[in-house]
């Protein structure tokens, strides 16, 4: 058995014991009730503010399934515990939201609970969406009301024991959670405060940049490593050798949230999907506004690397012999003989944080499946990496990660074939 089951069964068998003691007292649904009058319409303010948020938020990703239609639900998520299925939330009576009230709503997204009162798994990202203020959760309600019902079941969640149990969450809850909504911090600007709303709360962030414990809950606040998302390695945002902005120009982080790509990086993976389904939508100064604050966050070391077979030095060196020769057969062409690159085509390899990152992840998982920045407004016909698992083994793809990660003044730890085995699963992008 691996030793994260070790560790997970007991800490999963407290959990059930704290949620059998807790089982007796009252609920934690905090009230914040300010229920729309009875047939009121909302205006068209409401539904533009709402179907903003809404974006922002990422729901149409999450609650569409592949090929589905909009907000219907089915769409999987894999993790360590399971298979998570999203839910319908169109408007319709008998499998969507159509019967549940604002109040509803509400407690949904702020207490993590269904209209019946039923738990929700955190994977719908409540602990953040617990920071939306009641008037933004009733324009989400009116913009999702307006949808098209869709009459699609939900999909039952397939959870490994012994997290199939919903009685857990108590427990968890009583040690991980607890809602409110956002307080603005008053030595702050207004932009500053709008965009640690937007960060820390609709934008759910830290639901993929922040590393979490064997039960799924941020570690803490003031752990900066990011974490592992769909296979991919979000990183951490407090450091500078990861995706720290604190550098950056505001207007770089704009670019690069609205339209995929910027001067100095550009989305793959999981967040180009982000950037295409939810941030390229978003209003400008919004956008701004969180540039401002991600620019403001505290710079923190980079996250040791951990999880990886080392390699040794005799290995390393013979490694480093066959991945020249590689990355000349089949990378110079687009990314130089020096690791320059060729804008627009080609990003340069040399200082490039994406690939010297400790967690070799997204290199890895780049070279085998490629990977495009999103199209956008801003970025209509993105260029990208084309998949070389077809191509190249995987000691191949290891040796020439290891030549790239060391050359050119980058120093980077070299990548064993075992790191590229295991990340032969999982969404590709």
């Amino acid at each position: 058995m691996k030793r994260a089951a070790w560790i997970a069964i007991p800490l999963a068998v407290v959990l059930l014991a704290i949620g059998v003691l807790w089982w007796l007292m009252p609920a934690d649904r905090e009230s914040g009730e300010a229920p729309q009058l009875p047939g009121a319409i909302p205006t068209a303010d409401v539904l533009a503010r709402g179907a903003a948020l809404v974006a922002l938020g990422d729901c149409r990703a999450c609650h569409t399934g592949r090929g589905g239609a909009a907000f219907a639900g089915g769409r999987g998520t894999p993790t360590p515990f399971g298979m998570f299925y999203a839910p319908n939330i169109t408007p319709d009576a008998e499998t969507g939201i159509g019967r549940w009230t604002a109040d509803d709503f509400w407690h949904a997204l702020h207490d993590g609970r269904s209209k019946d009162g039923t738990l929700l798994y955190p994977t719908f990202p409540y602990t953040n969406f617990t920071k939306i203020s009641r008037a933004d959760s009733d324009a989400m309600y009116a913009y999702l009301r307006q949808q098209a019902p869709v009459r699609e079941p939900n999909r039952p969640h397939a959870l490994k024991f012994p997290y199939n149990h919903r009685l857990l969450l108590r427990g968890w809850r009583l040690l991980f959670f607890r809602p409110g909504v956002y307080e603005a911090d008053t030595t702050k600007s207004a932009e500053w405060n709008r965009g640690a709303y937007l960060v820390q709360g609709v934008g759910h962030c830290s639901a993929c940049h922040e590393a979490r414990n064997a039960l799924g809950a941020i570690q803490s606040k003031d752990n900066p490593s990011g974490g592992l998302v769909l296979n991919w390695y979000a990183p951490a945002l407090t450091a500078k050798a990861e995706a720290g902005v604190q550098d950056w120009h505001e207007d770089e982080i704009v670019a690069l949230l609205k339209t995929g790509v910027s001067p100095r990086g550009s989305a793959t993976g999981p967040m180009a999907e982000v950037v295409f389904e939810s941030l390229q939508h978003a209003d400008p100064a919004d956008l701004h506004a969180m540039a401002v604050y991600l620019k403001s966050l505290p710079e923190t070391e980079a996250p040791p690397a951990a999880g990886f077979q080392r390699v040794s030095a005799h290995d390393a060196e013979a490694m480093q012999r066959r991945g020249a020769q590689i990355y000349a057969d089949h990378c110079a062409q687009c990314h130089g003989d020096h690791g320059e690159g060729r804008a627009p085509a080609a990003p340069a390899l040399a200082g490039n944080r994406a690939l010297t990152m400790a967690s070799a992840v997204n290199p890895i998982r780049l070279l085998l499946y490629g990977g495009y920045p999103p199209g956008t407004d801003g970025n209509p016909r993105p260029f990208g990496m084309p998949p070389f698992s077809p191509t190249l083994s995987d000691q191949q793809i290891a040796d020439v990660l290891s030549y790239t990660r060391g050359a050119w003044g980058n120093d980077a730890r070299p990548v064993s074939s075992v790191e590229v085995i295991r990340n032969h699963a999982g969404p590709l992008w």
